[in-house]
């Protein structure tokens, strides 16, 4: 059986140890396993990492059952990108031209993913009128519009149409659409979709999760003013997670040029300084439970013409290195990155294998470092930069919001069940 020896990342240590996995790719033994050198598969020098396979909750593969956007990304460039940013597995967002809101549609979604060799999974939708799958999934809520048709006018018919998903994984983007209607006219996207947007949104989303016992998650989570909000609620036990994308953390919207302000655009917009530093500390502090990209890639005449939405799939691994040069220890990327995208998928994945038993072979245990888990490794070589420029992107897209940038590491590689990739 294959053996790795490397230095090793969990959310509560870093030493190195000794792997093995099956030839079915599932770990058999973790530790200091006095293998021999001259018996060691893959060995790794003290300035590369090891984590368990890194997960993203929250991508735009764009590809459905209808095809239309498939010129923008399909499953497998998604997947293409996805290998190149060290992210073993993902969660596709249902904002599509035909969206999974009901158990036909999102089988036919999730019988597609054979083309990323089913490392990449999906969110139901729900919109005015929606009801619950009969297996359960991960549910994804606009509360106002974004990209697609897939979203709610008013929180009073959120509300009812929630009453209906009593206790189920929902994950929301909280701008509210009462205040983008206020500020539609104004000069710029970041005056269009104001702080406000958010922080009524988060106020709305909190009070629905806390009233219908769902387990909440705020995606791509942008505003430090509602941060306040979330620790309050949390104090008085609402179940409620936060997602930060690589964007919030980096940029600023006075660090943005203006020529290029079109190109920024993404829904929540790239905040102020204060925001940023805000994000990043509660980050370093645990209070962030993922890293997600929100990977919503269009073509370069979209973005011209100001469509929202950035690339981060190929960058994710590079963009790592440089959150730990800011302070965000390599316990807490483990946490965001490996172990809470392994708890969230794995509650969903016997449903998903309901669906397509194949999911057997590639959806045992994921995010661990630990016996009978999936041998899904991402490999970080903290001394080795990287220069983002369009020939690395794999995305069929070709743009990313880090060209130009040079991080301090890479990705060194990647397993997938056992396998380099």
């Amino acid at each position: 059986m294959p053996v790795i020896d490397a230095k090793c990342v969990t959310s509560t240590y870093i030493k190195r140890q000794q792997i093995i996995f099956d030839d079915h790719g599932i770990i058999t033994e973790v530790g200091d396993l006095g293998i021999p050198r001259e018996k060691i598969d893959f060995f790794f020098p003290d300035d590369v990492l090891l984590f368990a396979g890194m997960g993203d909750v929250h991508i735009h593969a764009r590809e459905d059952a209808s095809g239309k956007n498939n010129y923008k990304e399909d499953f497998f460039t998604a997947f293409g990108a996805m290998k190149n940013g060290g992210v073993s597995h993902a969660g596709d967002m249902p904002n599509n031209p035909i969206p999974p809101v009901d158990f036909k549609s999102y089988c036919t979604k999730q019988k597609l993913s054979h083309k990323a060799h089913h490392c990449i999974w999906f969110y139901a939708g729900i919109g005015p009128s929606t009801r619950p799958l009969n297996i359960k999934v991960p549910y994804k809520v606009y509360m106002g519009p974004s990209i697609g048709e897939l979203y709610f006018k008013d929180i009073e018919t959120l509300d009812e149409t929630l009453s209906h998903y009593r206790g189920e994984n929902v994950s929301f983007h909280c701008e509210d659409p009462v205040v983008l209607d206020e500020f539609k006219s104004s000069d710029t996207h970041f005056s269009r979709r104001p702080i406000s947007a958010e922080v009524v949104a988060t106020r709305d989303a909190l009070r629905l999760i806390e009233k219908y016992s769902l387990s909440g998650k705020l995606c791509h989570y942008s505003t430090g003013e509602g941060l306040r909000l979330i620790r309050e609620a949390r104090a008085r036990g609402v179940n409620v997670e936060i997602e930060v994308t690589p964007q919030h953390l980096y940029f600023t919207e006075e660090t943005i040029p203006a020529e290029r302000s079109k190109f920024f655009q993404m829904n929540p917009p790239i905040r102020h300084e204060e925001d940023r530093l805000k994000l990043l500390e509660a980050l370093k502090n645990g209070e962030i439970q993922y890293l997600a990209t929100d990977h919503a890639p269009h073509t370069a005449e979209e973005k011209d013409q100001g469509m929202s939405g950035l690339t981060g799939l190929d960058t994710y691994a590079s963009f790592l290195t440089w959150l730990m040069k800011q302070g965000v220890s390599p316990q807490i990327i483990a946490n965001v990155c490996s172990e809470n995208p392994g708890r969230f998928f794995n509650r969903f994945l016997d449903s998903w294998k309901t669906i397509d038993p194949s999911f057997l072979k590639y959806g045992r245990g994921l995010g661990f470092l630990e016996p009978g888990h999936r041998a899904n490794f991402t490999l970080l070589n903290c001394s080795k930069p990287q220069k983002i420029n369009s020939d690395f992107l794999k995305t069929k897209a070709k743009h990313s919001p880090f060209e130009g940038v040079t991080f301090p590491g890479s990705l060194e590689c990647l397993f997938i069940g056992g396998q380099k990739v």
